[in-house]
């Protein structure tokens, strides 16, 4: 931690995470089998301050996750179970009118969002106008409701879930809600070992109780910290043309690119590389940002952001294939 210029309580900062950084792991393996990256891209979402999206099938243990990293982080919890009748009011609260000393008067109910882990389970189960009730908070971390605003406790994040939106009954998030999650973490079936252990574990008896590792504090410490990681010029530079080289505009972009892509990442992707890049670093004990964590991050921060045409589409690309190319071109 040498090269970075802390004070005594971001040096204890600093310790504590690498002291409970195995912990934490320790912990959440007892209600979750396997899924490493798909782990650590959500405490890296939360250290950094960012949210996270989660892509994957019914039934791969997404909710549990969320909720098994509210309390390792002993985060206050609230999950919201999207639905095509969701409106924006059940999410952010509304005006009601109550008997008080002085008369009858309006006051705010607050609505589930006011929380530190929000759980948005389902989220492209409900119509993109109950969906956008989300995206104040998550980018101003407040709540306006009657022009009043509202601030949420901190820290605060959103850990949505979604199926694939090829499946039945759902609505795709709209692209300036997309962006302003930092990951999209792809969940997939486990190998056949681990899903042989995750049948044992849960038809057995319940798993041991997950204990609390940080606190809320701590976390805000850790975002504080994510700050002051260095990076290097070369690193950030790198980040903005992977970005920049994703748009079929950029005169500089590949050839594959202008012929399969129809609209490419924007600044928050460089923004998000970087971020996540510092919290990468400090999760492994580095006081510095390398080429490798952008590259091992390229794919869950361009998963959301990167919108392929038909022609992509009927050369059986994906944003996956798209992507990797990208990290290979540029």
């Amino acid at each position: 931690m040498s090269l970075l210029e802390t004070t005594e309580s971001q040096e204890a900062a600093f310790n504590r995470l690498q002291e409970g950084r195995l912990r934490v792991e320790a912990e959440l393996g007892k209600a979750i089998i396997g899924q490493k990256d798909v782990v650590e891209q959500i405490l890296l979402a939360l250290i950094s301050g960012g949210h996270c999206i989660i892509t994957g099938a019914p039934g791969l243990a997404k909710t549990l996750l969320v909720k098994s990293v509210a309390e390792v982080f002993d985060l206050e919890f609230q999950r919201i179970q999207f639905t095509p009748d969701l409106m924006p009011a059940d999410i952010t609260g509304t005006e009601i009118l109550t008997d008080t000393p002085e008369g009858r008067q309006l006051t705010f109910a607050k609505g589930p969002i006011f929380t530190n882990l929000l759980l948005a389970d389902e989220i492209n189960r409900t119509p993109p106008k109950t969906q956008s009730a989300l995206l104040e908070a998550m980018q101003e971390h407040q709540v306006t409701a009657a022009g009043v605003r509202h601030t949420l406790s901190e820290p605060f994040f959103v850990l949505a879930t979604q199926n694939p939106v090829e499946m039945e009954g759902t609505y795709p998030l709209p692209e300036a809600q997309l962006d302003r999650f930092l990951f999209n973490t792809l969940i997939d079936y486990l190998p056949e070992d681990d899903e042989v252990q995750v049948v044992t574990q849960t038809t057995s008896k319940a798993h041991d109780p997950i204990e609390s590792i940080f606190s809320a504090k701590d976390v805000l410490e850790f975002q504080s910290l994510v700050r002051k990681v260095p990076v290097s010029e070369e690193i950030v530079r790198y980040a903005v043309k992977l970005a920049a080289a994703s748009r079929p505009s950029d005169p500089n972009a590949p050839d594959f690119v202008k012929e399969w892509i129809s609209w490419g990442a924007g600044t928050r992707a460089a923004q998000a590389l970087v971020l996540a890049g510092k919290a990468r670093a400090l999760w492994h004990s580095r006081a510095h940002v390398t080429k490798d964590d952008i590259l091992q991050l390229a794919h869950p921060v361009f998963r959301h952001r990167i919108l392929l045409n038909y022609r992509a589409e009927a050369q059986g690309e994906t944003v996956e294939t798209v992507t990797q190319k990208l990290l290979d071109t540029v």
